[in-house]
């Protein structure tokens, strides 16, 4: 895997807002799907009650892979798999940290106001909220967000290499580079 590294500006990235100046961006290759749940360890290190962090990436690009390192390095009990039919899981803690509510909102088509019948904002500010699929939908959350794009080659490969694009929104993320280093 590199090593992260920021940009001054998250308009530097494709998908990334581009009129927050308050972002800070690292950008990683990942090789493989172990390495993606390592990086999912390795993030859960910096995350805290509160932290809502978003997927965005094709079919397959590594989201729940991304999200079981997430699990594991918060020590959340039950197995994380993809939410996609029940939209959303909770995983609670078994070493006295936040719980780990794992959304899937792709087939849910509005915006929060869609959203609003998962309490999501209820359950933010005591857990770790990752969602997939979430642009568009939850940004009004949390001013303070992780945004998490992975692009990976698509058509008839057996590339398992995904670049993965972190944005950190608002001043919470202002050290990201340096907590993952």
């Amino acid at each position: 895997m590199e090593a992260p590294h920021s940009s001054p500006a998250a308009e530097t990235v494709p998908g990334a807002p581009t009129d927050l100046p308050e972002a800070v961006t690292v950008a990683l290759t990942v090789e493989s799907p172990e390495q993606m749940q390592d990086l999912g360890r390795r993030l859960a290190r910096v995350l805290a009650p509160g932290d809502l962090v978003m997927l965005t990436g094709e079919l397959g690009a590594g989201k729940t892979t991304l999200t079981r390192g997430l699990g594991e390095g918060l020590g959340v009990r039950g197995a994380v798999t993809s939410p996609t039919f029940v939209i959303a899981r909770v995983h609670p803690s078994l070493v006295e940290g936040p719980a780990l509510v794992h959304v899937d909102a792709y087939r849910l088509g509005g915006g929060l106001d869609e959203m609003e019948d998962l309490d999501l904002d209820v359950s933010l500010p005591e857990s770790v909220v990752v969602v997939e699929w979430g642009d568009g939908k939850v940004e009004d959350l949390s001013e303070d967000r992780l945004r998490v794009l992975i692009d990976r080659a698509t058509g008839d490969t057996d590339d398992e290499r995904r670049e993965v694009t972190l944005v950190g929104i608002g001043p919470r993320w202002a050290g990201l580079p340096e907590d993952l280093a």
